[in-house]
């Protein structure tokens, strides 16, 4: 797979999420995904996003940037919303926060296999 192959599957992931398009999740994430060391699966990982709608319902994944180098995808995400209550045991509450996550994908063939992330709650605690 090129790494402009990989680029565009990412971006079509992304595109999957923004729509919440959870019948096609599977297209996109191994059915044995883990994140940051824990296995999820399919339907662990499809709970866990399921779940950050439910708590940001204005959340939108924008990628700031994007490093193809297949197996590996390196993204720093951006986010600009309104988390309803408490977020990465931050009370929120409500209020407009914009913040960075950094993540990393390993894929097996075309699917997200292993995901490793990290928020900047540092950025959200300085808006609180």
């Amino acid at each position: 797979m090129t790494r402009s192959d990989l680029a565009d599957i990412y971006r079509g992931y992304i595109a999957c999420l923004n729509r919440q398009d959870w019948p096609t999740l599977g297209q996109f994430v191994h059915d044995e995904a883990s994140r940051n060391g824990e296995r999820l699966g399919l339907s662990g990982y499809r709970k866990m996003l399921e779940n950050d709608f439910l708590e940001i319902p204005d959340l939108h994944f924008n990628i700031g940037l994007l490093i193809s180098d297949p197996p590996h995808i390196a993204s720093r995400l951006q986010f600009d919303c309104t988390p309803k209550g408490k977020f990465l045991g931050l009370d929120v509450m409500g209020k407009r926060v914009s913040f960075a996550e950094n993540v990393f994908y390993e894929f097996r063939g075309e699917k997200i296999w292993q995901v490793w992330s990290i928020v900047d709650k540092a950025a959200i605690q300085a808006q609180l």
